[in-house]
């Protein structure tokens, strides 16, 4: 299981929302290629970038700081937020993007799906973001009345080999992913699920992998020190590591 330190930007910093609430932010880094750089330090083959501005608005108002980003460190990106339409996530290729998140544009736009994996393949992944078993789009902000294993069925058939489910509840709290629905995710077989949401303690992380989770990205635990990243890195190869 590959384990994905965070970074969500607003505003060219590096913040964290509770619940997606914009009004629920603190800033951790003012330079976000702080976190990246710290992140590469202890051990990260992942980072995985959030750019809010992008999320809520459409605006690729980060694209200077994501850059920078890239050009400081070697670690492999994911990145989400605003990748609405073939010429964003062209841009974002040439950026040397390693995975593109589509997130509302799966939902609002979805003919965009199959023409992204027909032009960049297994680069595409697929953002859910779920308040109770519901998708939620642009930034959280729109609540749909979509259930997401029906979207998640639709975009693993149309060729997306990694899905993000990220419970929104859970999110930013500190107590613990929704480790039900994670796992109704995954028992589908569908294709690969990578939890975000709720992680608060190494339990939680070794409780992740356990599902068969394919990754689970860490925001929150990570910005206010409940561990450091080499400690939750250690917990996930343990918990796959031990007899079962």
């Amino acid at each position: 299981m590959i384990v994905y330190p965070a970074i969500d930007i607003r505003n060219g910093k590096a913040v964290r929302l509770i619940e997606g609430d914009f009004n629920r932010e603190t800033i951790f880094d003012a330079d976000p290629v702080d976190a990246a750089l710290r992140w590469q330090e202890q051990g990260a083959e992942w980072i995985h970038i959030v750019d809010l501005d992008g999320a809520r608005d459409g605006i690729r108002a980060n694209q200077a700081t994501i850059e920078r980003i890239r050009n400081a460190v070697s670690v492999k990106l994911q990145l989400g937020g605003g990748l609405r339409d073939m010429k964003t996530l062209s841009l974002a290729q040439a950026l040397g993007i390693d995975r593109m998140v589509i997130g509302s544009a799966a939902i609002s736009n979805p003919e965009l799906i199959p023409a992204a994996v027909a032009e960049f393949g297994g680069v595409i992944v697929v953002g859910l973001d779920v308040r109770n078993g519901k998708v939620a789009t642009r930034g959280w902000v729109e609540q749909t009345s979509i259930p997401v294993t029906g979207v998640a069925q639709r975009v693993a058939d149309e060729g997306v080999e990694h899905i993000v489910f990220t419970d929104i509840g859970h999110d930013g709290r500190l107590e613990g992913p929704n480790l039900g629905a994670l796992q109704e995710l995954i028992d589908r077989r569908m294709t690969s699920i990578i939890a975000s949401g709720g992680i608060g303690s190494l339990d939680d992380i070794a409780n992740v992998a356990r599902t068969g989770a394919a990754g689970v990205i860490i925001g929150a635990a990570l910005y206010h020190r409940q561990f450091t990243l080499t400690e939750a890195l250690a917990s996930a190869r343990n918990a796959q590591e031990a007899p079962s």
